[in-house]
């Protein structure tokens, strides 16, 4: 068989594996003894968490995070050019998505080995899946600006091409900086416009809810330092 690269999701919150990971995916990572991670400590323990029968200190672990130089992806393709199938691991959800492998991934497809995503969780589409928004039309930005004057104008954008096109928009922040975003939406968005926000996914504590900006002006939720998406919706009333 020729060698492939695996996909492999992992968990979301401290929630029991079992919940969200496929037994076919923890059949997978006990067959396999390459692993592209973003950080090894973390990923030994996820893959524990996810049934790994064997020893972690079995395993090669190749490092590719948001500093990886695309000079170095040729290298972490090395196990797959010596026949040896491998595991791409993100430090959260699924690999490719908000996440720096897509560009790896590329390359792989590029090198004519076959790509096998595997199934499991990912924040951005349970939290699109819950939201009563648009799921046929809509884009992912990953996070908003961090200076607040350049943020509330990419909210504005946002809000505008959500109502324009009838587009959800999805985005998302560091939790320690939630409640800064909240209250930036809140304060630059109509009255009337949708957001969803949904936090602590997969948990025990997992909160999902969609409200105009009016209600959640009134009444706004914890969120702070909790792992959250968020997803703007105008209303396209709003549009001549």
């Amino acid at each position: 068989m020729k060698p492939m690269l695996y996909l492999i999701p992992v968990p979301l919150s401290d929630a029991p594996a079992g919940r969200v990971i496929p037994a076919y995916v923890t059949d997978i990572i006990n067959s396999i003894q390459h692993f592209i991670v973003e950080d090894i400590r973390t990923a030994g323990r996820h893959l524990k968490r996810m049934g790994f029968k064997g020893s972690i200190d079995s395993l090669t672990f190749y490092l590719l995070n948001e500093h990886t130089p695309r000079s170095e992806y040729a290298g972490l393709m090395s196990p797959l050019k010596e026949g040896h199938s491998t595991g791409l691991m993100s430090e959260a959800g699924v690999p490719g998505i908000a996440d720096p492998g897509s560009g790896f991934i590329l390359q792989v497809q590029e090198a004519g080995f076959r790509v096998v995503p595997l199934s499991g969780p990912s924040s951005i589409f349970l939290a699109l899946m819950a939201s009563g928004l648009n799921g046929q039309s809509f884009a992912f930005h990953g996070y908003l600006p961090v200076q607040q004057g350049a943020r509330i104008r990419k909210i504005r954008e946002l809000e505008r091409i959500s109502t324009e096109k009838g587009q959800s928009q999805l985005f998302m922040e560091a939790p320690y900086r939630n409640t800064a975003l909240l209250r930036d939406i809140i304060s630059s968005c109509m009255p009337d416009t949708y957001l969803c926000i949904a936090a602590d996914l997969t948990a025990d504590n997992e909160f999902i809810n969609t409200r105009t900006v009016k209600v959640w002006k009134e009444k706004m939720p914890d969120i702070h330092k909790h792992p959250a998406i968020f997803i703007l919706s105008g209303s396209r009333e709003r549009v001549s």
